[in-house]
């Protein structure tokens, strides 16, 4: 029940934000040199690596820095991230292009976000339970306090959402997704301006 909800849904989302899509693309390309897909390599269920995609937020070439707990560095002031970057990463509209992930089966529309594969040696014996279930587009850190948590408190709330995950707290998590993107509250941190780990270029 649950694959074929993220398959009708990513579809319906992919068609109804076509021209959105479509428009994001075309600044992405005219705002700095580079594709306007980047591939950043997460680890999926049961720990397999996947090319999760997001619209390109940084100039292309730029240096990977990590935060050290291994995640990626961001933050609201990053120099590596472009000015229509930064808004998108602000909007969230960088994460669309991973319904197309969803529809290939390598993600969910709800579930604990992906992590890169070299995290996964500083995984705790109970955080490996994460792997058991899809990564998700959003999941139920993201609307218990998105990046103002830190990295362990986000593997707490992982491991109760795959404990107690139903189909209706699904359809929870993605209500209060929603008006969390529009306010864009604790994109980068409890502050807008700290580093956080949300996910690459």
């Amino acid at each position: 029940m649950k694959r074929a909800f993220d398959v009708c849904a990513s579809l319906a989302a992919l068609v109804l934000l076509s021209p959105i899509l479509a428009a994001v693309a075309v600044a992405v390309r005219l705002s700095s040199p580079g594709p306007a897909i980047f591939r950043a390599q997460r680890a999926g269920l049961d720990g397999k690596p996947f090319d999760m995609l997001k619209f390109r937020t940084m100039r292309q070439g730029s240096p990977d820095l990590r935060n050290p707990d291994g995640s990626t560095f961001n933050a609201a002031d990053d120099p590596r991230v472009t000015r229509l970057g930064a808004w998108l990463r602000r909007t969230s509209l960088d994460e669309l292009p991973q319904l197309w992930n969803v529809i290939r089966g390598d993600m969910s529309l709800v579930g604990p976000r992906p992590d890169l594969p070299d995290q996964l040696r500083l995984y705790s014996k109970a955080d490996y339970r994460r792997l058991g279930v899809r990564p998700g587009l959003t999941g139920l850190a993201q609307v218990t306090g998105r990046n103002r948590l830190t990295w362990q408190q986000r593997r707490e709330v992982d491991l109760e959402y795959v404990s107690s995950r139903t189909m209706w707290l699904d359809l929870s998590i993605l209500a209060r997704t929603v008006p969390g993107v529009l306010s864009g509250r604790d994109v980068f941190g409890a502050t807008d301006d700290e580093p956080h780990d949300d996910s690459g270029h």
